[in-house]
């Protein structure tokens, strides 16, 4: 069975998060993690900075799939369209590298982790720090992003993952 390399990605304008994981088979193993800063420039130069490093981080570990949290819809609209504009400038960079990208809601991601969709940023963070056996808590940004790929890792791994010719998954089983 060949090894999954996942980079999950917290897209932000500010701070994007990314973390790298390994999948063999049910276990998980921790690559790397950190955050891309760029607290200053007008948007253009920030849009570069968030594609630069990524294309980095993608050359340097390799990912086989990319998983990156959708955008929720804010209070300021202003604010969602910045946000997206980031989460394009991370998706680009795995596209250019001609790696599969999928999307999580954050509820999703909570969901997988921590096991309900309304989890605290710091039970995100022990949660990661737990399942990848960590010796201590990721940053905000990066466990979020760790987060989306083990969201990812768990859920390509169920009936996603199937191959279900001549089958149908009804009623959470398949028949």
């Amino acid at each position: 069975m060949i090894a999954r390399r996942i980079l999950g990605v917290d897209p932000g304008l500010r701070v994007t998060g990314f973390g790298v994981i390994v999948v063999h088979g049910s276990r998980l193993e921790y690559i790397t993690s950190g955050c891309i800063r760029n607290t200053s420039g007008d948007l253009p130069e920030r849009l570069k900075i968030i594609l630069r490093d990524l294309a980095s981080v993608i050359a340097m570990h390799q990912p086989t799939e990319v998983a990156v949290e959708k955008v929720f819809v804010n209070v300021n609209p202003h604010s969602t369209l910045l946000l997206g504009q980031a989460r394009g400038a991370a998706i680009s960079a795995a596209v250019l590298a001609d790696i599969p990208v999928s999307e999580y809601t954050a509820l999703q991601v909570k969901q997988a982790v921590v096991g309900h969709g309304k989890a605290a940023k710091t039970q995100v963070q022990e949660m990661v720090k737990r399942l990848l056996s960590l010796t201590a808590s990721p940053a905000t940004d990066a466990a979020d992003a760790l987060a989306c790929a083990i969201c990812h890792a768990h859920g390509t791994g169920g009936y996603a993952g199937l191959q279900c010719d001549g089958y149908r998954v009804r009623r959470g089983r398949i028949r």
